[in-house]
């Protein structure tokens, strides 16, 4: 009898054990199913800086000045430049739509192209942050389907996935590619095909469009709502950005968005790519991008320790200050500053989305007729500021 008793007692700490550690090394397994967490609409208060000292009318002078010289040379967008939390030039430069004549406004929201990312990402880490997934698991823990199984979250959000870019092997097993398709038919297609990866998984960074349109129906699978209403219910209301929003080729843009225009003021049409999200997709203004930086400032929605692993560059194949976190692009100098950003580009749309973490100052150029000076712009904007030398913002200090 006691021979058996303690066998038993060998037998199930044993099993509990064994149990203990399934569960740690399969974390995800043991995470709750998506729940509805709290969350209420914000006011979307933007607060301006008194810019009637000689400081800034020397500032905003300076910038007028160089706004004007770029308006001449093709320039049409809104800008938006923020520090320490308050706002000191604004302005609206040519039109939302050339055909009706209206001119941007403070409503007037853009396609971010690529700047979209930065919301994808940061969706993933705050689905991460209230245990609702874990960016260390495999995708196909979240997607059945997918059919490269050495990838996982994380791979597809720093970019070293090695997933081939959709936009360049879509029309490989396509014909039509004006008509617009979304996220699951570009899943489909890689059930289908299987298109080579670039590399191995995990052995070098090369930026992907395929990664941020997989973590799309990942954040999908794992909430049970469509991308756009999640980002619109735990996102863009949550922070007061009220003229932001998910764009579906379907149901065409609202009156307030403005058009996309090639150099020459012809419109840009929609192709193939249009209707997938989570990529690009996301259409904003100058305003609401303001509250989405300082929305990391406050921690309202991503508290620090999340973000520290959001900015925390992951590439180091090659020497250099640029490389690439959880969603963000970023410039590390050796003296512990840095420099977070993404910039988007999508048919006649340029976006620039500067954030000078260590300064709380923030760059917002949102154009709609193509011209790829916009992203020269903030070395000379950081310059005119600071009154420095035009590199030294970007440069080792």
């Amino acid at each position: 009898m006691k021979i058996r008793s303690n066998f038993y007692i060998l037998l199930t700490s044993f099993t509990v054990l064994l149990f203990a550690c399934q569960s740690n090394s399969e974390p995800a397994k043991a995470r709750s199913k998506f729940g509805d967490l709290n969350t209420k609409a914000g006011s979307g208060q933007i607060i301006y800086a008194d810019t009637t000292s000689p400081h800034y009318q020397n500032i905003i002078a300076k910038l007028d000045s160089f706004y004007k010289i770029q308006v001449a040379g093709g320039f049409n967008g809104s800008v938006l430049l923020g520090e320490k939390g308050k706002v000191f030039y604004e302005r609206y430069f040519g039109y939302g739509n050339k055909e009706k004549h209206a001119l941007l406004n403070s409503q007037s929201a853009s396609q971010l192209a690529s700047t979209s990312k930065t919301f994808t990402g940061a969706a993933v880490l705050y689905l991460q942050q209230h245990n609702y997934l874990n960016i260390e698991d495999k995708v196909q823990f979240y997607l059945p389907s997918f059919p490269y199984g050495d990838i996982t979250v994380k791979m597809l959000l720093n970019h070293r996935s090695g997933l081939p870019d959709y936009l360049k092997w879509y029309g490989q097993y396509v014909k039509d590619t004006r008509t617009p398709v979304y996220n699951d038919d570009i899943l489909k297609l890689m059930v289908k095909h299987r298109p080579k990866p670039d590399f191995k998984a995990n052995t070098a960074f090369k930026y992907s469009n395929s990664n941020y349109a997989i973590l799309a129906l990942v954040i999908e699978a794992v909430t049970d709502m469509k991308y756009a209403d999640f980002m619109k219910r735990y996102i863009f209301e949550p922070l007061g950005m009220s003229h932001t929003f998910v764009y579906d080729p379907a149901y065409g843009l609202p009156g307030n968005a403005a058009i996309s225009y090639k150099y020459n003021w012809t419109r840009e049409p929609d192709m193939f790519a249009d209707g997938v999200y989570g990529d690009k997709g996301i259409y904003s203004t100058v305003r609401d991008m303001y509250l989405w930086d300082q929305s990391f400032y406050q921690e309202k929605m991503l508290n620090n320790e999340t973000l520290e692993l959001a900015y925390g560059p992951c590439s180091f194949e090659k020497p250099g200050i640029k490389n690439y976190g959880l969603g963000w692009r970023m410039l590390c100098f050796s003296s512990g500053n840095k420099i977070v950003y993404h910039n988007g580009w999508w048919h006649g749309n340029n976006t620039v989305f500067y954030r000078f973490i260590k300064e709380n100052m923030t760059f917002i150029i949102l154009g709609n007729k193509y011209n790829s000076n916009i992203y020269r712009q903030s070395k000379v904007l950081y310059s005119l500021i600071k009154n420095v030398p035009v590199s030294s913002g970007f440069d080792e200090e």
